[in-house]
């Protein structure tokens, strides 16, 4: 399964990153790489949960970055 991570920055600087294959699994940073860095935690933490409680087979994992404009 490929997951992309979108990032934007908003208004108030900070920057927002979010993985469009796993609802609600976004998170904020100072900086885009924060935000990232962040995110590809949460996804890996989410992922493995479901694995845990058999919500998900095992699959290969790739994920793509858009650079930001």
């Amino acid at each position: 399964m490929n997951f992309t991570i979108e990032q934007e920055k908003e208004s108030d600087g900070r920057w927002l990153a979010e993985v469009l294959e796993l609802p609600g699994v976004l998170a904020y940073g100072a900086t885009s790489l924060e935000a990232v860095s962040k995110v590809e935690v949460l996804a890996l933490r989410v992922i493995a949960e479901r694995l845990e409680h058999s919500e998900s087979r095992p699959f290969s994992i790739n994920i793509s970055i858009p650079i930001a404009a």
